[in-house]
């Protein structure tokens, strides 16, 4: 195991400490106040905890070398650990939606307004020492995680700052609530907050399944076409059939690309090794291609840029750029 392996595997494990330390803070918190809002921020909190283990474990698969039965490695396993981490949100936020309707309908009344309030600027002290908590731990794991290119740990970084996001709104309304004495402003807060877990669960689950399915990462495409378009070689006549697909934090790249009909093998394979050289000096070494190669056409002269071949029969017209409407697998099929 490499030293950054080892860095992810140590932030993450802090992850899952402090995720449940932050809980028991949260539910002291609750037990205080009696608030809704911070119940609800309690109860998300649960799925932190699960996540960072989930995701721990998602760390340690994805980090295997490839195998027999996995020639693309296991990074595959961290679309299924954020699936997991979608659902357990989405199951959260319907929970915390239910028990405050039931509870806005059953107990909402001038009677509890005291145990309501009481000692609320402690509970709002003690939000605020987790959010501080979640958003530095949050961050630094992104950081980290962009850094050594871990797609788990910059996931588990951004959760917990989308978390302290949520116990900002939640602290503000608290103290709302201290100052004007509404009742009604609790469980308001508690229905916003389990709209927007709802929503996170189903934006992890829908990303996960992409990732699953394979579903063609435009941004990416995008990114890579208009790369290759800048630092295309001479020989370069043509890049099309243009396909990613994602394991984990490794890609596997598809293409084709057309060179000169005259080159021998050996020189093809050198412009081949040229094009997967570039692209990993800007993607990374966990870059895999494979390249197709064409050989070219007379009606490939027509925006062929190189002047000085021998066998060009038609005149050159206009340089094609590679944008992602040019290189594109399905563009490329759609236009056949």
């Amino acid at each position: 195991m490499d030293d950054k392996i080892k860095i992810n595997f140590s932030l993450q494990k802090l992850i899952c400490f402090v995720s449940v330390l932050l809980f028991l803070t949260k539910l002291i918190t609750w037990y205080i106040t009696s608030s809704l809002s911070v119940f609800s921020d309690a109860m998300e909190s649960i799925t932190n905890i699960f996540s960072g283990f989930i995701g721990l474990y998602s760390l340690y698969i994805s980090s295997l070398p490839k195998d027999h039965n996995h020639p693309y490695g296991h990074g595959k396993i961290e679309f299924i650990s954020t699936a997991i981490e979608g659902f357990l949100i989405f199951i959260v936020g319907i929970v915390i939606f239910i028990k405050t309707l039931m509870h806005i309908k059953h107990h909402i009344n001038m009677n509890i307004n005291e145990s309501l309030l009481l000692r609320l600027d402690y509970g709002i002290f003690l939000m605020l020492f987790t959010a501080i908590i979640n958003y530095s731990l949050g961050f630094y794991a992104c950081k980290i995680g962009n850094r050594n290119g871990a797609l788990t740990l910059v996931a588990s970084g951004k959760h917990l700052q989308i978390d302290t996001y949520s116990t900002f709104g939640i602290i503000i309304g608290l103290i709302l609530l201290n100052i004007t004495k509404w009742i009604w402003i609790d469980p308001i807060i508690s229905i916003i907050f389990s709209s927007f877990i709802l929503y996170t669960g189903f934006k992890l689950l829908r990303n996960a399944t992409a990732g699953i399915m394979d579903e063609s990462d435009k941004k990416l495409l995008k990114k890579l076409s208009f790369y290759l378009n800048e630092k295309r070689d001479l020989y370069w006549i043509d890049l099309h059939h243009l396909k990613i697909i994602k394991y984990g934090s490794a890609f596997h790249v598809d293409c084709h690309l057309t060179v000169p009909w005259f080159f021998n093998v050996k020189e093809a394979n050198q412009e081949v090794q040229k094009l997967t050289k570039l692209t990993k000096k800007k993607f990374g070494k966990k870059v895999e291609l494979s390249v197709h190669v064409d050989a070219c056409t007379d009606h490939h002269c027509i925006f062929c840029f190189n002047n000085s071949c021998q066998f060009r029969k038609n005149f050159f017209q206009e340089k094609i750029l590679w944008t992602l409407d040019k290189t594109s697998y399905y563009n490329n099929n759609k236009s056949s």
